[in-house]
């Protein structure tokens, strides 16, 4: 049943009433310009093996004002050799990744070079590119957070919330490093939450075709999302016990119907290239199936010293304070959606064989449920700030996660840990060893030696790992 009276959600997940938009819209603007400039302080991108695809396809777009990487492959024809670079029906190389990143990039590509400011067609221009696209969509996400958090917690926490999802986890060392998928996909959820995170009665009508909108972006960027955008369009759809607002999916429907229809126009399959990337499991990642022991990949996910979100980003417990007021509500605010969808994707990854993500800097997966996580967040905060010794542990838990995510910036791939002594992707074990975590080698390896480059030079990024890694 939805609550008719929605004061009485006031003490567990309050819309505050009377806060100022203008402030409260300059530090939002504050927000997003202090983590852009956070995310570009390494002066570099990180980029990684399933990334150039994409890059490549925003260049090609904006220069060749093509979505085809023939011209990629001609230049660099061990590209070719890649899973990432996918032949389609009629024989062109077109990223076996989602195209959406790379439309956006694309746009980020052509206004550079309409201003002047880079040229994207220069060796290093799709690093340039990259970088800027994701660390702006990462960027973009942590503001949204920090307007969804302030409509119901004051400055400050909200501020502390921003901060913690934004530079304590993986979307500083990993998301906004370089572009793929993960960028888009959370900066449209938190778009999604900005939308829907109120009690029903107070959700309008824009609101909820908004967040369909959104709901599109973030699957056509990661269809792997499925699983919580399926709840949450539940609840727009149901939400308010309105038969009108099923209406409300049909930009959710034709994003979805737009991307199949690509998927089978290039490559003959509603899912585009993504099986021919899961059939080289066995050889790739040494599994034998897509879906595995689900209990394997969920303590994973959540501990392993090399991968678990608890050991390198611990402030994302403070979700777990939502509980009282999840009980409290007895489940009857829009905070049982969050928590259904979030739980909902997070299964779906656990049951992931490669839950690990192949070569990467610590979790990877679950950065797409961030975003999800913030009404919950929000909602625990005043449980946190009630008492001095869960200020203390959510601090300690904020600066360690800040350290955590900092290393991995300025540090990774210097540390080798991926590769050194054996391919982590073929040796499982090492995930789990903690005689020899990637943070820990991490500090003990020197930084990047690309860091700061583009400070020097902003085309040119130097090394062999550009184009080749």
């Amino acid at each position: 049943m939805v609550p008719t009276n929605t004061a009485s959600l006031s003490d567990v997940n309050p819309v505050k009433r009377g806060w100022h938009a203008r402030p409260t819209g300059l530090m939002a603007v504050a927000v997003f310009a202090l983590t852009f400039l956070v995310y570009n302080a390494n002066g570099r991108e990180i980029g990684n093996y399933d990334s150039q695809p994409t890059k490549f396809t925003a260049v090609e777009l904006a220069v060749r004002h093509t979505l085809i990487l023939d011209a990629v492959v001609a230049r660099a024809p061990a590209l070719a050799l890649r899973p990432g670079f996918a032949k389609d029906r009629d024989r062109h190389y077109r990223s076996a990744y989602p195209i959406l990143p790379g439309v956006i990039a694309g746009g980020v590509a052509l206004g550079l070079r309409g201003l002047g400011l880079a040229d994207p067609a220069a060796l290093h221009g799709a690093n340039l590119v990259a970088k800027l696209t994701a660390s702006s969509l990462t960027a973009l996400a942590v503001s949204f957070v920090f307007l969804l958090a302030r409509r119901r917690l004051a400055s400050a926490p909200a501020l502390l919330i921003a901060l913690g999802f934004g530079l304590g986890t993986n979307l500083w060392a990993g998301a906004s490093q370089t572009l793929w998928q993960t960028e888009t996909a959370v900066a449209a959820l938190s778009g999604v939450a900005l939308c829907l995170a109120f009690p029903a009665t107070q959700v309008t009508t824009p609101r909820l075709w908004i967040a369909a909108l959104l709901l599109g972006v973030a699957g056509a960027a990661r269809p792997q999302l499925a699983p919580a955008i399926a709840v949450l369009a539940l609840s727009i759809a149901v939400g308010r016990r309105r038969r009108a607002d099923l209406l409300a999916l049909i930009p959710l429907a034709g994003m979805a119907g737009a991307v199949v229809s690509l998927n089978l126009l290039w490559f003959g399959h509603p899912l585009g290239a993504i099986p021919q990337l899961e059939a080289l499991h066995p050889t790739v990642h040494a599994v034998g199936t897509t879906f595995a022991n689900p209990l394997w990949g969920a303590a994973g996910l959540l501990f392993s010293p090399s991968r678990g979100i608890l050991v390198f980003s611990p402030i994302v417990a403070i979700v777990l304070a939502a509980w009282p007021a999840l009980r409290r509500t007895g489940w009857r605010d829009d905070l049982r959606w969050w928590c259904g969808a979030a739980v909902a994707q997070f299964v779906f990854y656990s049951c992931y064989s490669v839950w690990w993500a192949g070569h990467t800097y610590g979790p990877r997966y679950l950065l797409d449920i961030l975003p999800l996580l913030v009404p919950l967040a929000a909602a625990g905060m005043t449980w946190v700030l009630a008492r001095q010794w869960r200020r203390r542990v959510a601090v300690i838990a904020l600066v360690w996660s800040i350290v955590i995510a900092g290393t991995g910036a300025f540090v990774y791939p210097n540390e080798l840990w991926n590769q050194d002594p054996a391919d982590v992707d073929l040796n499982h074990e090492r995930l789990w060893q903690w005689r020899d975590p990637q943070f820990v080698r991490c500090w003990f390896a020197a930084p990047s030696p690309q860091n700061f480059t583009w400070f020097r030079n902003p085309l040119l990024q130097p090394g062999p790992g550009d184009i080749t890694r």
